[in-house]
């Protein structure tokens, strides 16, 4: 491998530190994304349960909002009718919004970088196989003489691995980036979803608080 980065010369290292980075975003992503992380199934219904006739405590609410990213949309709701019982419907909905937009940006988290690198990656092999190029013109003598074999070669072997090796990493990187955007963007509709109905649970509260 190290035999390989050398005949690939300098411009494979911004590849590496591209491939590093890709890496330790995916690792991340896939751990932050858990299910139990962000949605966990059944909390909704708990919710609901917990505030059937009356708001819970501030400390209920703080646990609910430490709990999950869908933890957080609801105990915004809650925080929000504890702060002001009387609080119209327009405004309930947009504190809610706020923080499922919040909820949104948080899950996204990363997904930009990611992107950025599966579409860098082969610009950089492409940056790479030029300078083998002209490495290889580089050889041709001024006078017209043969060519330098040992150069020649040098120049060919580190524009085949300079393109070789941005889209090995461009490859594996955009299939990630586009698996972890349809994740979330079914995360954030499941969001919506249970947002929009615990929303619909908070008025008929708000009703008996009154």
């Amino acid at each position: 491998m190290f035999s390989i980065i050398q005949a690939a010369g300098w411009p494979i290292w911004p590849l590496l530190g591209c491939s590093v980075v890709a890496l330790a975003l995916v690792i991340e992503r896939l751990l932050s994304l858990r299910m139990h992380l962000v949605a966990p199934e059944g909390l909704l219904e708990q919710a609901m349960a917990a505030s059937q006739q009356t708001l819970p405590s501030v400390e209920v609410i703080q646990q609910l909002s430490d709990h999950s990213v869908l933890g957080g949309v609801l105990a915004s709701g809650w925080q929000t009718l504890h702060a002001e019982p009387r609080i119209s419907d327009a405004d309930l909905r947009a504190s809610m919004e706020a923080a499922g937009r919040q909820a949104a940006h948080t899950l996204d988290k990363h997904l930009a970088a990611l992107a950025t690198i599966a579409s860098a990656a082969p610009l950089l092999g492409l940056l790479g196989t030029v300078v083998g190029m002209i490495d290889i013109f580089g050889s041709q003598s001024a006078q017209g003489a043969a060519a330098n074999p040992m150069q020649l070669a040098h120049g060919i072997s580190m524009a085949l691995y300079n393109t070789a090796f941005g889209l090995i990493v461009a490859i594996p990187a955009l299939m990630f980036w586009r698996y972890l955007r349809a994740r979330v963007d079914a995360y954030v509709l499941g969001l919506e979803l249970d947002a929009d109905r615990f929303l619909r649970h908070l008025l008929i509260l708000r009703s008996k608080l009154r």
